[in-house]
């Protein structure tokens, strides 16, 4: 229990930093969020927890493909963010997302790499 406890703490500390950051320099803020810092505590988590190797790759692996459908999102955001305002920006965001995960499934599926089993 208190492991689970310390790695709240630790995952929800780096979040906090982040924001912090972020409030007094925008963009260094930006440059330790692109960092892949909440994975790599994932995989550390994982080994940690005595996860085997291919479950570890794999989570690896699987965060590459993931990854490069959100990318849109952070310059569709800004120019919404000026226009709609921040939660109707959000939300847009959020549903193209969500559509461009899908069609990145669809393509990613006929070269044979399934990110969701069918």
């Amino acid at each position: 229990m208190y492991y689970i406890i310390f790695k709240y703490l630790i995952t929800a500390a780096l979040v906090v930093l982040i924001s912090e950051v972020a409030k007094r320099n925008d963009r260094l803020g930006s440059l330790v969020a692109s960092l892949p810092l909440v994975t790599i505590l994932t995989l550390i988590w994982l080994k940690v927890e005595n996860a085997s190797d291919q479950k570890i790759s794999n989570h690896a692996y699987y965060t590459f493909w993931f990854v490069i459908p959100t990318l849109p999102m952070f310059l569709v955001f800004p120019k919404l963010n000026q226009l709609i305002g921040f939660y109707m920006a959000l939300f847009v965001s959020i549903i193209l997302t969500f559509v461009l995960f899908y069609l990145f499934q669809l393509v990613l599926g006929r070269l044979g790499i399934q990110l969701f089993s069918s």
